[in-house]
């Protein structure tokens, strides 16, 4: 296992292992079974980051569900949100009656889940809450609750396990912390 990354600017260092990650995808997915046994909830998952987040959490969810992908945009190559978020695709599902839950790799500023929120809420979904693996309770700001948290982290860049820097590093088991 590396315990340390160094890019051209930047080192990290393992905040996160792939066996923590794992227990919490577990509880995670047994909390959203019992919350969700026979509705056949539809998950949305937040593209880029959220790729294999939602693909280990699915494994773990024991009732039928769907899975469907949404696309914003944000950070680009920065380490930090631009603050303007874009819709880059939307989902191809109906959500109008269903219960939806949005897959996030990370809840930041809370910018983006306010966003995807709105937007959801337009397609009047029988209900709508959150999942993130990691949330950053000091920053976020958001007028409603994220239901399911993995990890309540601090306000350091974090890599690996799906989240990335300049669209690299997203192949990391375990989840590093910038330590420069």
């Amino acid at each position: 296992m590396n315990k340390t990354i160094t890019t051209d600017r930047h080192r990290f260092k393992i905040m996160i292992s792939k066996e923590d990650i794992g227990k919490a995808v577990r509880r995670l997915g047994k909390k959203i079974t019992k919350d969700y046994k026979n509705k056949n909830p539809i998950l949305v998952g937040i593209l880029n980051g959220s790729f294999l987040f939602i693909a280990d959490l699915v494994r773990e969810i024991n009732t039928e569900c769907e899975i469907d992908f949404l696309k914003i945009g944000s950070y680009g190559d920065h380490m930090q949100s631009s603050g303007s978020i874009r819709l880059d695709k939307d989902v191809s599902a109906k959500l109008t009656g269903r219960h939806v839950i949005v897959v996030e790799d990370i809840v930041d500023s809370g910018l983006s889940i306010t966003f995807i929120k709105q937007h959801i809420e337009k397609m009047k979904p029988s209900s709508i809450r959150f999942v993130t693996l990691l949330l950053k309770k000091e920053k976020a700001k958001t007028d409603f609750p994220v239901h399911y948290v993995g990890f309540d982290i601090g306000n350091d860049f974090v890599i690996g396990y799906g989240l990335d820097y300049a669209q690299r590093f997203r192949h990391l088991k375990d989840i590093y912390v910038t330590h420069d």
